[in-house]
């Protein structure tokens, strides 16, 4: 999805894939290699003058090791530690309203169920985290993970994620807050802006989202994931590349996230977040039964002709991420109704 913005900037974008059949790589111009071989990178960097990743999964020491030899990479090190290891993100960002924390390798240290446990890295899309309600189930999973860390359990009104973007002279926006609906620990849709929150509050969320961003040095684009209960935010998670919670920009915003992280990295001067309608709504698609999309594009197409689609050229496979479908306007119900119509159809769950 950087691929577009890229050309139109006139931007050569090259990728380092894993798979010739990695959805960037049937796109652009690409090297296959694997992402944690320190040498194979430093290579590849020879031909960047910028380098940058879209995953929490690369290894800080490949990051670092391609500093030391004087490559630009963005977001650094020195920030992108927060959105991989959860206990230092939650030790920096101690000053900013989070839930109560603390790390474990014994049931000993925890009196109080139910709770959050996760995995201190590796996690994402639901992975790497339990709801624990009680001390056995806890010990089961502290055999597989001997270190957790251990978060309040939250009974949050809403989820939400701001995203922002910062330069590396430190221009910094961020687009208005997006309220995430999650199935099974997957983001299955987002509405932007977040309905359930006041003015005043998404303000507040905004402001946190970019005082995070300066606090830790990011350069580039960033999500800041809470979790809203009344009038109060909770910081959940930290994600420090273009994020699932801000494809809806791609279709509702002036400049979308994919051009914001580029011109980020590049210390060009930011562009312009602000939405291009009332309301964005963009649901994921789920692999299902069905493999073939042109088929549901003749329907689909023919039923909602407002409706952007974004295929990922992905494998498909059941549950997971295979593309995403977004709506604009002004009539929340409608736009909900149609995405939501389109995730079904897409996905096999209907056929009408």
């Amino acid at each position: 999805m950087m691929v577009a913005p890229a050309t139109a900037l006139g931007i050569d974008l090259l990728l380092f894939a894993q798979s010739a059949e990695d959805s960037g790589a049937q796109i652009t111009h690409h090297v296959v290699g694997d992402y944690t071989d320190l040498e194979a990178l430093k290579k590849f960097a020879e031909e960047c003058d910028v380098v940058t990743f879209e995953h929490e999964l690369v290894p800080l020491s490949v990051i670092k090791g391609l500093e030391a030899t004087g490559v630009k990479v963005y977001p650094p090190s020195s920030a992108f530690i927060y959105s991989q290891d959860k206990a230092q993100m939650r030790e920096k960002l101690s000053s900013f309203p989070s839930p109560a924390w603390k790390v474990v390798t014994t049931t000993a240290d925890i009196d109080r169920y139910p709770l959050i446990a996760k995995a201190i890295s590796g996690g994402y899309d639901g992975r790497g985290v339990w709801k624990i309600n009680s001390q056995d189930e806890l010990a089961e999973v502290l055999k597989t993970t001997p270190q957790l860390l251990i978060e309040e359990l939250i009974s949050f009104d809403t989820e939400i994620a701001v995203m922002v973007a910062r330069s590396p002279h430190g221009q910094a926006t961020s687009w208005t807050p997006t309220e995430t609906i999650q199935e099974d620990g997957i983001c299955t849709m987002t509405i932007s802006p977040a309905q359930n929150i006041s003015t005043e509050l998404a303000e507040k969320a905004q402001k946190i989202a970019l005082d995070i961003a300066q606090e830790v040095g990011v350069v580039g684009v960033m999500a800041v994931e809470m979790f809203v209960k009344g009038e109060h935010l909770f910081i959940n998670e930290l994600a420090m590349r273009p994020h699932n919670s801000g494809h809806w920009t791609i279709d509702g915003s002036v400049t979308s996230q994919f051009e914001q992280h580029l011109r980020a990295i590049l210390d060009l001067p930011l562009g312009d977040p602000s939405m291009t309608a009332d309301i964005a709504v963009m649901g994921n698609i789920l692999g299902g039964e069905k493999t073939d999309m042109y088929r549901p594009y003749l329907h689909l197409m023919a039923r909602n002709p407002d409706l952007k689609f974004h295929h990922y050229k992905k494998e498909v496979r059941a549950g997971r991420k295979i593309g995403h479908v977004t709506a604009v306007g002004s009539d929340l119900l409608q736009l909900t109704t149609d995405v939501q119509h389109a995730q079904d159809y897409m996905s096999g769950v209907i056929d009408e």
